[in-house]
């Protein structure tokens, strides 16, 4: 999803005039070209409720209404976005002193609300937030499947539907939202709490509950607000491309600078997001603050990945991707996105000098791919996991001597919470060593599920939580892709480094 929002710059100081410029803006200066379809209004428009409970838009910021406005941006050939609340009153009516967001909320008027937004002022997004919902201790996930049903309610089809808790509120999320907040608002800044590298952090380990059309919500981008240097727009947008979040414009179009406008439009780097597979990159390695993210693009299990070689520290630093580390040997063509150049064919790796918060994006093509093997701990799919409260669920937590300083802890102790390896993919199938680095203090059990056939690992004890052991059984893999399940339905499990597969 591409497009711009109106919070980052405006707040709830919005009007109808900047809404229109602001369409007006994304054709003219080629944004519509290059794919932002979306022009979303977000808090600030809301007039409050009449007597009778109907709600009301802000007369004078918008004269002519808000399906007039919809209208505008749709004669524009764009897509009309919309703001609301899962509670009863809006977040700008408790940090903007908005009075008319007080009562503006879909708590109880959740198909009245949508029946108007998407019927009657024809609207084709809601972003809806959950500052009164937390004031009231609503339930996450019984608030936004009402809401959820009430937009199907509408019997409009293809309107998206973004969550906006602030964090992943459980693996829920992914069935009934197109996109979901994984952080409170961005920062305008590089470094620090919330700052643009404290975002990428958040959604480093996130990969495995994107999937085509739902996506982890990096919030709207701060480029072109003249904060960050080239550089540091350069890495905001080609690593919210690559992980594949919305890309949703922040500044005021009208005034945006054109070296920002040169980065956002680079159709190759745009490409990455828009993909069709719709995978959100991984880590492949980091040192300190400098991290390299790849996935595959274009064909899965083909021979093209995307690379970012990002530099997250303040001065210059070289940054190395292993071709072998993203299953691709033998001449490897490399292609530099932002210069839209073939730097040259390479073998074994492929390594550039990046500047300080800057980010090298690459295409690369190998001649030969082959098989992953390696499936870490960190990038498997938590079945019970919600960054809300994680409780004794399964979670991804730091471990300095495991392979991707990561694992999988408090994994087992119920049915439901497992993990999941859901892209095992095999080219030939057959027999295969599957090795399981784990960590344990005591004698812990762990199930091993591949397509439904289950095999058992007893007594996994390594005697300490810092000693790593291996264990290793036959399994079958049939050929395509496979699911590998781990889990211990009545006991705890030992904690999950990664895992490993052989072919016999």
């Amino acid at each position: 999803m591409m497009g711009w929002s109106s919070w980052n710059t405006f707040r709830v100081d919005i009007n109808e005039n900047l809404i229109k410029e602001t369409a007006d803006a994304m054709v003219e200066k080629g944004l519509k070209a290059t794919g932002y379809t979306f022009i979303n209004i977000d808090d600030g428009y809301f007039g409050g409720r009449d007597t009778l409970g109907n709600l009301q838009y802000h007369a004078g910021k918008f004269p002519n209404g808000m399906k007039a406005v919809a209208g505008y941006i749709h004669a524009k050939g764009l897509r009309a976005g919309l703001y609301s609340e899962a509670g009863e009153n809006t977040c700008g009516s408790i940090y903007d002193n908005d009075r008319y967001g007080v009562g503006s909320g879909l708590y109880g008027y959740e198909d009245q609300d949508c029946e108007l937004f998407f019927n009657q002022w024809g609207y084709d997004y809601i972003k809806v937030d959950y500052c009164g919902a937390k004031v009231q201790r609503l339930d996450e996930k019984t608030q936004y499947t009402k809401i959820r049903d009430a937009i199907t309610n509408t019997g409009r089809e293809g309107i998206r539907f973004n969550i906006c808790r602030w964090m992943f509120p459980g693996t829920w999320v992914t069935e009934i939202a197109d996109s979901w907040r994984i952080s409170y608002d961005i920062a305008n800044k590089f470094d620090g709490n919330l700052g643009i590298f404290d975002i990428v952090e958040k959604n480093l380990y996130m990969s495995a509950y994107a999937s085509p059309g739902h996506f982890n919500d990096m919030d709207m981008m701060q480029i072109g607000r003249n904060t960050l240097t080239i550089d540091e727009e350069k890495s905001h947008f080609g690593l919210w491309c690559i992980l594949c979040s919305p890309l949703m414009i922040g500044c005021d179009l009208r005034t945006i600078p054109q070296r920002t406008l040169d980065i956002i439009i680079n159709r190759e780097i745009i490409a990455l997001n828009q993909d069709p597979l719709g995978l959100q990159a991984q880590v492949v390695s980091r040192s300190g603050k400098s991290i390299v993210l790849a996935k595959q693009i274009e064909t899965a299990q083909g021979k093209v990945c995307a690379v970012a070689l990002f530099n997250g520290e303040s001065v210059e630093r070289s940054v190395r991707i292993n071709f072998n580390d993203i299953q691709l040997s033998g001449n490897v063509m490399v292609r530099d996105l932002w210069a839209k150049k073939d730097v040259g064919s390479f073998t074994g790796y492929y390594e550039i000098s990046v500047p300080a918060h800057g980010t090298a994006m690459l295409r690369v093509e190998g001649e030969l791919s082959f098989d992953k093997t390696t499936f870490e701990g960190e990038d498997a799919f938590l079945n019970n996991f919600t960054a809300i409260n994680p409780g004794n669920n399964a979670q991804v937590g730091k471990k300095n001597n495991a392979s991707g300083r990561h694992i999988i802890s408090r994994l087992g102790g119920s049915p439901g919470n497992w993990a999941e390896f859901r892209n095992v993919y095999s080219s030939m199938g057959g027999e295969y060593e599957l090795t399981v680095y784990y960590y344990s203090a005591e004698d812990r059990n762990l199930s091993v599920v591949i397509n439904d056939e289950e095999y058992t690992m007893t007594n996994l004890n390594t005697g300490d939580w810092d000693i790593q052991g291996t264990k290793t059984i036959i399994i079958k893999l049939r050929k395509g892709n496979n699911v590998v399940r781990l889990t211990n339905t009545t006991g705890h499990a030992p904690d999950i480094d990664k895992i490993e597969l052989k072919l016999k």
